[in-house]
Formats: C-alpha cells, structure tokens, sequence
C-alpha cells in the first residue's frame, strides 16, 4: 500500500507539472481541460485531476499511461513493463542511428588535434619594416606564440617547436587554453619534450591565420586586409621573424629547433641561417628541397582552390568564402598525409548503407571521412593561408646555388627597404590558374626534360634519380650545418618519402657533419605518423634532445 501511494502521488506531481506547462508531452490534453484518470489494478483507489468547469471524462484503462517521475526513471524495474504497455511501439530513427555510427567510424583512428585557436597566445609586436626574401614588406608584424616550462637562469634550455602548414602555435594545453594541443602527447612533465627540463616555444609562422600576421590581417597602410596583396614568402622568412621572437625573449642560443613537415623546413632553414644559435636540430618528416610531386599535389591543392568563383583573387573577405575550392583542397592534401594500409584496415570497402543502391554522393566510408576532413579544414583555415604557405614550402631549397641567389637578392632589396622604396604592385603577372596561359613553350619543356634525362643516375642508397651536380649542390648547402641532427623518416609516408629524409642525411654527413643520426619508422599512418606515433617519435625526440644533458 505503502509503494501505491508514492507512485499515485509522483502521478499527481506529473499532473501538476502538466497543468503549469513545464512539459509538453501531454501539454493538449490539459488545454481540453479534461480529467485525467489513473486506475490502479486491483484496488478500488483512483486519483484524478480536474480541470475548472471541465466535464467529466474518463479515459479507458490501459489507454495512456502518465510518464514515470525521474527516481522512477533510474530506480523502478517495472520501466520496462510500462513501456511495453504503451499504445504503439516507439518511433525508430534509422538517420540518426547511422549519424552516431558514422561518426564513430570517422572518429574511430587517430586523428591530429587541430583546431581553430582564436585565443590563449601571446603576442610579439615587431614594429618595424620586415623584409621578404623575394622583395615584399611587411610594415609591421605580429607573431603568436605560447611557452611550456621554465627559462632557465643561462636561458640555455629554450626548444623552438616549428609547426607544418596549418599548425598554430597551440602544441601543448595550457591555463590560458585548456584544449589539447597538435602535440598534446609529445609535451610535458617527463614527456617526450619535457617541460620540467626544457622552456618550449611554438610560434604560428607568418602567413598563417591563428595570430601572426598574414593575409588575413590589416594593412596598416590603408586599414584592409592584405589578401593577396601580401608578399609571397619563403620558409627562411618564418625563420627570420621567429629569431626576432627569441631576440625579445632574450634567448640567443636554443637548446634545440624542432620540426615536421615544413616545420623540418624550418628546423634545416635555423640551423643554416643561425648555426652559432641552434645547438641541434630534429627534422622529422620533412625534405631539404622540395620534389616535383610534393609540389605536384600542393599545386592541385591551389588550383581547386583558386577556381572557386569565391575566391575573387584573394579579396573574398567581406564576402562569401571559397568554401568549395578550401574543402576539395583539404580532401586532396588528406589523401597525402595518411596511408593505404591504415585506411584499409580501418575503412575498408565499407559503403554507408550496404543495403542501397551506390550514389555518386560520398558513399564508401573513405568517401565520407575525406568529405569529414575537408569540411572540417575549410571552417577552421584562410584559404590565403593555405595557398602562401603551401607556396613557401614549393620554393624551399637548401642547393647552395639557389640559397647564394636569395642572398644576393636580399642584397638589393635591402637597399631599397633603406631608402623606403618598399616593393608594391599586383602578383597577377606571375600568377597563373590556368596551364595554357604559363610563359613555357613545349618546345621549352622537351628539351629540358630530354637534358634531364640523359644526365640522371642513382646515387647511394637514396631511392630517386638525381643530376649527380644537383646533388653536390645540395651537399654544399647542407654543409654550414654542423649541429648534432636527428632524422626521421616513415616508410608509409607519400608526401615526403623516406628516400627524402635519406638524402638530407647523407648530404650532412657528404657536408662534413660527423653526428648525424637516421631512423627510419615502420608505421601505417603515413605522413601524420608524427602527429601520432608518440612511441617510436616521441622516443627518439626525447633521447636526441636529453643526450649528453
């Protein structure tokens, strides 16, 4: 009786929650000012509610059941039996159930820990005219930046974190910025970089969009974004403003500069341009020039983008973005930066729904994961980013020969930053969308690659075919660094195949570089094997920058 009463009074609670509109779910049948009847089985009791001036009406038994209180809803094993006491079974929802599975099937490998970061970072104002290698000014320049860990008294301990095409300066979760990081997993106490030995340092580079100045910030000289009025960069321009960041920072030697990807790059470009302020290098993932089909898929990657009607030359600001071109774009670089086998194991040939007839839409899972992955980028990245950015790492060449025509370049441009001649004007005559409009005659091309080809060989171990000249170059412009280096490469890596990272070695090693170190990864996640792998990367970072200290 005892168990009677309580459950005929959490039904007169309902009521009354009913009668007051704090639920919905019956919410007509009190407007009708009906009376509501509960029948108890077995016993003569009944509850009812009635309405003002409503007629007497009661509701056949069994009919409709009041909803369970919520200690019922947890505690009361008869839930089940209400429920299969209802009317009619409940509503099934095939749309959603697939939703929550293909989320868990896009979700269900690892995946890097990029986000937009709009928040949590410091910010180094360097006032004064900033020189691109190619000519460009920057009036001004912001650079974004976040710390891990202590500076030690000697500032000797400090480790520059150089960061891939759209890494921000947000590696590792802090006070200021409670998400994870891109390398939340490498940084930290007694991890991999460890902060309680270490001051880590990562910047987003110039040109990016999570900070630092690029095309997406004010030109102070008219107060509009710069678009595609902003210079085109090289990797050594990151480079130079990052060591303006140290100078205010007061640190004029790094334990170590370490990159992947184009963060490789720039851990390469540090060591050469400042080997008396970087102690050791670790180059993961990366390459000392840029090879034709690298380039290749970055080149596709800008096309696509560019051919998006709402780009507009870059001037898309005020108005609708090229979301399009920027999410096909992120679905190619996608495809470069994972591997077969992982997909194969994780995907598989797995459709969405078996049971239908293929679409042309995104159907295989592999389908949706890139059309995940590319709308995902395209919400969180300037698309003019992605092209001046992707554009430095296609530049990058560390050939003697090249590195001697930036210098002599920088030589004259210097003159004119001196005397306030700043180097202006559109980039439309070297831009070209479309292949037929470029200034190279097939003619041209035949006999350049009929030259090419008669002059290759293979050299060493390193898995291409290379001009034995070009390779000496290379060897001449490696040879300024003399650091202790760590290489990295992976075997399932297409963008920037382990014959790459192969050759940055030996050329060390040709340039006189006695304390040069390569491992070579046997890992399925392909080029974001660095994002991933903290075991075999994170061991081998860790033991590099910890020897001899």
């Amino acid at each position: 009786m005892a168990m009677l009463l309580r459950n005929i009074f959490h039904y007169s609670k309902s009521i009354n929650a009913l009668k007051h509109g704090r639920d919905h779910r019956i919410t007509n049948l009190l407007a009708q000012k009906s009376i509501i009847t509960k029948f108890t089985r077995g016993t003569g009791f009944h509850t009812s509610l009635k309405g003002n001036n409503a007629s007497t009406t009661t509701l056949p038994l069994n009919s409709f059941e009041f909803p369970p209180s919520l200690e019922q809803q947890k505690n009361s094993p008869n839930l089940i039996e209400i429920k299969k006491k209802s009317s009619n079974p409940p509503m099934s929802f095939p749309c959603i159930d697939h939703l929550a599975t293909r989320t868990r099937s896009l979700d269900g490998g690892p995946e890097p820990a990029y986000e937009k970061v709009v928040s949590g970072y410091s910010l180094f104002h360097h006032n004064e005219p900033f020189l691109c290698d190619y000519g460009g000014v920057l009036p001004k320049l912001d650079i974004a930046y976040e710390t891990w860990g202590e500076l030690n008294e000697k500032k000797d301990n400090a480790i520059l974190i150089q960061t891939g095409l759209s890494g921000s300066s947000h590696a590792k979760s802090h006070e200021k910025n409670v998400h994870p990081g891109w390398w939340e997993q490498f940084i930290g106490p007694g991890r991999s970089i460890d902060t309680n030995k270490f001051y880590v340092i990562c910047t987003n580079v110039i040109g990016g969009c999570y900070g630092s100045t690029g095309p997406s910030s004010i030109d102070p000289s008219d107060g509009e974004k710069y678009a595609t009025r902003f210079p085109i960069l090289t990797i050594f321009d990151m480079v130079r403003s990052q060591f303006l960041l140290l100078d205010h920072l007061g640190i004029n030697k790094l334990h170590a500069s370490v990159g992947a990807s184009m963060g490789g790059m720039q851990s390469l470009a540090s060591a050469w341009l400042y080997p008396d302020r970087v102690s050791r290098l670790i180059c993961i993932s990366s390459c000392a020039r840029s090879h034709p089909y690298s380039i290749a898929l970055r080149h596709t990657q800008r096309q696509v983008l560019m051919a998006d009607p709402n780009w507009n030359k870059g001037f898309y600001y005020n108005s609708i973005p090229p979301h399009i071109g920027m999410k096909l774009a992120r679905e190619i670089a996608t495809i470069s930066y994972r591997s077969g086998p992982e997909w194969e194991q994780r995907f598989g040939r797995k459709r969405q729904r078996e049971e239908q007839i293929p679409a042309l839409c995104p159907d295989f899972l592999i389908e949706t994961y890139l059309d995940y992955q590319g709308e995902r980028f395209c919400l969180q990245y300037d698309p003019n980013s992605l092209l001046y950015i992707s554009k430095a790492m296609d530049i990058f060449d560390m050939s003697a020969s090249v590195l001697e025509k930036f210098k002599n370049l920088r030589s004259v441009n210097s003159k004119k930053l001196l005397q306030h001649d700043y180097i202006s004007g559109s980039h439309n005559d070297t831009c070209y969308i479309n292949p037929t409009t470029t200034n190279v005659s097939s003619q041209q091309y035949h006999t350049s690659t009929k030259s090419n080809t008669n002059e290759k060989k293979h050299i060493s171990s390193m898995a291409t075919v290379i001009n034995s000249n070009d390779l000496e170059d290379l060897v001449q412009g490696l040879s300024v660094i003399q650091q202790p280096s760590l290489i990295l490469g992976v075997q399932s890596d297409i963008l920037f195949p382990s014959w790459q990272q192969k050759e940055i070695a030996e050329c060390l090693r040709m340039g006189g570089n006695g304390d040069v170190t390569y491992y070579e990864l046997d890992s399925m996640y392909g080029h974001d094997t660095f994002l991933i792998d903290l075991t075999n990367v994170g061991s081998a970072v860790k033991g590099h920058l910890e020897l001899g200290g």
